[in-house]
Order: structure tokens, then C-alpha cells, then sequence
């Protein structure tokens, strides 16, 4: 079993920045593939970035391509998603999944390939 706790959330005015983080623990010693996705109200939870076990391969949603990072530290277990120039229609609850893999460049896309959720982090872009 592996648990996420996503942090970092908040509050910002558009065109600003958040970095939100994402702790892991428990099975931590196996290789996982990480994703952020985000629901917003009224709407279907949406894939937003994806990072492999190695940091080798990124994938990130056409909406956020250019404007956030994700990024991972093996040592720390952690991966975090660098949002910058935010806009109102990125508010959002945002949620930290993992799933085990250990292929160098795997990055899940879709809700189902992943085993493992955090509770999810508020993310408010004011206009």
C-alpha cells in the first residue's frame, strides 16, 4: 500500500503561481509512475501531468502544456507540479496518483491505470 498526501494548495489571482507537492509512504521502495489530474465543480476529474519512475518521461494535458512542471525526487518520495500563469478555469481540486511501474518512460494518462490516490488539494484562481 502506498499513501499520498497532496499539499500546497491555496488561493492565488490569475497569472500567478503554485507549487503543489505530493508525499508518498508506505511501499515506497518499489518504482512508480506518478500523475496529477484535477476536478473542477461540476465536471469529470481530468488527467493533468504524468512523470515515470525516473523522472525520463513527462506527459502533461494540452490545457497546461508550457505553463506547469512536474517533477519528482526519488530520495524524498516526492513529486510536484510547478503551476505558473495561472488562470481562473485551472480551479480545481487536484489529485496526486501512483501506480507501480517500473519502465524508465512510463507515464499513465488515464484514471484507471492508476492504484493509488491522495485526497486531493483546492487550487482557486481568482480573476
Amino acid at each position: 500500500q502506498v499513501q499520498l498526501v497532496e499539499s500546497g494548495g491555496g488561493l492565488v489571482q490569475a497569472g500567478g503561481s503554485l507549487r503543489l507537492s505530493c508525499a508518498a509512504s508506505g511501499r515506497t521502495k518499489s518504482s512508480y509512475a506518478m500523475g496529477w489530474f484535477r476536478q473542477a465543480p461540476g465536471k469529470e476529474r481530468e488527467f493533468v501531468a504524468a512523470i515515470s519512475w525516473s523522472g525520463g518521461g513527462t506527459y502533461y494535458a494540452d490545457s497546461v502544456k508550457g505553463r506547469f512542471t512536474i517533477s519528482r525526487d526519488n530520495a524524498q518520495n516526492t513529486v510536484s507540479l510547478q503551476m505558473n500563469s495561472l488562470k481562473p478555469e485551472d480551479t480545481a481540486v487536484y489529485y496526486c496518483a501512483a501506480v507501480a511501474s517500473s519502465n524508465y518512460y512510463y507515464t499513465g494518462r488515464t484514471q484507471p491505470e492508476y492504484d493509488y490516490w491522495g485526497q486531493g488539494a483546492q487550487v482557486t484562481v481568482s480573476s
